[in-house]
């Protein structure tokens, strides 16, 4: 569980940051690459990584403003040039369907994959055996949506050690007990699987939000995360800009870190108006409320590290 950040800046593309982008790369989870927004460029962005567009399973749009989605047509189209054949599902708020059709359909781009959008409320939005997505809504100038993904607990470990002095030797008995299943061996003894595995593996929690004020909402996503994910588009001293744009400073970004009991803060969504100089303080600033922040550069990658 992997975060590559592709764009981090605000607004418009500048040459150190591109606009905003996220990928959260699932490669052992599920052998798939899930985007969080797909701004201008995006696809010339992953030119630079190893990522492959034919990985990308999942792509979920904060909101309609174009700085998180006109890379979107140009990325669906070119993942079909790119052998892309598997199904690919864009999760967005209403009008990212018609955004989508229209963008492909006058351009007369035809897809060699299987492509579902699904226009969201607030709730789970996705749910399968390893992963819950819930999204809620944000405060924006028009409806935007923060996501908290959520990896369910895995099984404990096989204790292979306790059924081999039972006398028990690897086979399929094995499997059957680290599914957590009951077995009845040759002699009639029978064994529990919970009985021999060690204690549950909780997920890991990944909370990205799209730009917002201050609100409850992002707070809620961000409870207890692994990662949080927020837009700084301004410095602490511009909360009054901040309020009028729909926006976040480092400040408030960190605050609300904090209110949520995260773990670690990406700062990103950075203003144009910061240059490379100033980057540095803007962390601080953050980190005066919130140790555990980074502002997130365009192309670094983070690690999520399995939980114990």
């Amino acid at each position: 569980m992997e975060l590559l950040f592709l764009g981090t800046g605000a607004g418009v593309p500048a040459k150190l940051r591109n606009v905003t982008s996220i990928a959260l790369k699932l490669l052992e989870e599920r052998g798939a690459v899930w985007l969080f927004d797909c701004g201008e460029a995006t696809q010339h962005q992953i030119l630079h990584t190893s990522l492959k567009p034919r990985r990308i399973e999942k792509i979920f749009i904060t909101h309609l403003h174009g700085d998180h989605i006109y890379g979107l047509p140009g990325l669906l189209g070119s993942r079909s040039f790119q052998g892309g054949e598997s199904r690919l599902t864009v999760y967005g708020p209403k009008g990212i369907k018609e955004y989508i059709h229209v963008s492909l359909s006058v351009s007369r781009t035809h897809l060699l994959y299987p492509l579902e959008v699904i226009e969201i409320e607030e709730g789970t939005v996705f749910e399968d055996e390893g992963f819950f997505v819930e999204a809620k809504e944000l405060d924006h100038a028009l409806p935007t949506f923060g996501y908290r993904v959520v990896e369910k607990d895995k099984p404990g470990v096989l204790q292979v050690d306790q059924l081999k002095e039972r006398g028990i030797q690897p086979g399929p008995v094995y499997r059957q007990l680290k599914l957590g299943e009951s077995v009845k061996l040759e002699d009639g003894t029978e064994l529990n699987g919970e009985d021999f595995l060690g204690h549950s593996i909780p997920g890991r929690v990944v909370t990205i939000l799209g730009d917002t004020r201050v609100c409850s909402s992002a707070v809620d996503l961000g409870r207890s995360a692994d990662v949080l994910i927020h837009e700084a588009t301004f410095n602490r001293d511009q909360e009054e800009m901040a309020r009028e744009y729909f926006h976040s400073t480092t400040k408030q970004a960190a605050e609300t870190a904090s209110d949520a009991g995260a773990k670690l803060l990406f700062l990103t969504h950075i203003s144009s108006r910061y240059a490379k100089e100033s980057w540095e303080e803007l962390e601080r600033e953050a980190r005066d409320v919130f140790p555990d922040t980074y502002i997130a550069r365009d192309f670094m990658e983070y690690v999520i590290p399995l939980k114990k």
